[in-house]
């Protein structure tokens, strides 16, 4: 069960914790600290992703506060997989690079739930994990969701970007 549980969830956690902390090898390495302590705690707990996801980013917090140097929040490819294209042009690659900076950009300009309310819904958690994840009501994430989407369009706009697309 836990070789499944890992299979199936690993990867959407590194690249939660790689977004939120712009540390590939911090992200690793927290993502099996919280899979070692799910092998640990012995029982499966009921939702295993939201459990994963508030252990990881508890175990970045604390990650954070005894490093010294500062992680820019959701550095890294924020946006990667939205824009690809397998032979890309140079002026391809030039406004992927140019939309990936105005999305980490609008990411970190909005509010910390916002941004991790978006990022986990874009690795595809459900409304109830996220609920769990960020402790808050079931009920109340769609309204947040919509909200934040909302705060990151105009994010983006603000800059003076159109929204990707």
């Amino acid at each position: 069960m836990f070789r499944e549980e890992f299979e199936r969830r690993f990867a959407s956690l590194f690249r939660y914790l790689d977004r939120l902390s712009g540390d590939p090898d911090l992200a690793a390495d927290i993502a099996q600290e919280a899979f070692v302590r799910l092998y640990q705690r012995g029982a499966m707990p009921v939702n295993s992703g939201s459990w994963l996801v508030v252990v990881a980013r508890n175990l970045l917090q604390n990650a954070r506060s005894k490093s010294a140097r500062q992680h820019r929040l959701l550095a890294g490819k924020a946006a990667q997989e939205l824009w690809g294209d397998a032979n890309p042009s140079p002026e391809t690659d030039l406004e992927t690079a140019r939309r990936r900076k105005a999305v980490r950009s609008a990411l970190d300009r909005l509010p910390t739930r916002d941004r991790e309310m978006l990022v986990l819904r874009y690795e595809g958690y459900t409304y109830r994990e996220i609920a769990e994840a960020l402790d808050i009501t079931y009920a109340s994430v769609g309204t947040l969701l919509v909200r934040a989407k909302e705060a990151f369009r105009r994010a983006l706009e603000d800059r003076g970007d159109a929204t990707p697309g």
